[in-house]
């Protein structure tokens, strides 16, 4: 039975940071491509982030450059998402996703004084 359990979400003040984990079992974690996305309230999914089977290429969106760094432990079958300096804006549902066609069921993280 595959299973994806994101993590680490919760209640942060503007300019905090979080890290985000997604622990997986029930597929060989270590052959599959590791995304993030988030959804915000009312929006579509957007991409955030990707790492290769190995770890050691990542992608980020644009306008995430800088704000977000992915990682994965494939001893531990988990990803990471480290998201700092955290905005208003930040406020979403967080998945990870294992390509092709596993998925979490979300961590909520809201961004708020």
């Amino acid at each position: 039975q595959v299973q994806l359990v994101e993590s680490g979400g919760g209640l942060v003040q503007p300019g905090g940071s979080l890290t985000l984990s997604c622990a997986t079992s029930g597929f060989t974690f270590n052959k599959y491509w590791m995304y993030w996305v988030r959804q915000a309230p009312g929006e579509g999914l957007e991409w955030l982030s990707s790492i290769n089977p190995s770890g050691d290429s990542s992608y980020y969106a644009d306008s995430m450059k800088g704000q977000f760094t992915i990682s994965r432990d494939n001893v531990k079958n988990t990803v990471y998402l480290q998201v700092m300096n955290l905005r208003s804006e930040d406020t979403a549902e967080y998945y990870c996703a294992a390509y092709p066609g596993y998925w979490g069921q979300g961590t909520r993280v809201i961004v708020s004084s």
